[in-house]
């Protein structure tokens, strides 16, 4: 085996090996897509949001085990928030949950918040007036 697998804990690698939230949502509300195929990794998020709180969220990740993790975990994370509560999401979240990342792996932690941003913007573009007034309503 490769000291690369060294690299991760237990918990990162329970969430690459046994990934959770993994595939689309039907009928999304959202849906964020972020990374590069040049770069390594590309994340989807998708969310369906049911007064202005989401109650699913899916990932598809291409991307090393670092990043499938940050997926897994992201998702669990953001069910039962507020949008606006999503959208002070941070990546630390995620690193934290996960009992740590190496610093080269940071970045993975990154994209799953901003594919998470990206999902929730890409809701509000489609449903302006219902996303003001629910983020209103969470305030």
């Amino acid at each position: 085996m490769s000291d690369t697998y060294t690299l991760y804990n237990p918990t990162v690698m329970e969430h690459f090996m046994n990934p959770r939230n993994m595939g689309d949502l039907k009928d999304a509300d959202g849906i964020g897509e972020v990374g590069a195929a040049a770069c390594g990794d590309i994340m989807k998020i998708s969310v369906k949001i049911q007064n202005g709180r989401i109650t699913d969220a899916r990932f598809k990740t291409f991307g090393c085990g670092s990043a499938i993790a940050s997926s897994s975990m992201a998702t669990e994370l953001i069910k039962g928030r507020t949008i606006e509560e999503a959208m002070n999401f941070s990546n630390q979240e995620v690193v934290d949950a996960l009992g740590g990342l190496p610093p080269v792996k940071i970045h993975c932690s990154v994209l799953a918040e901003e594919a998470l941003k990206a999902a929730l913007e890409d809701y509000v573009k489609k449903n302006p007036d219902s996303a003001k007034a629910q983020i209103a309503v969470a305030a």
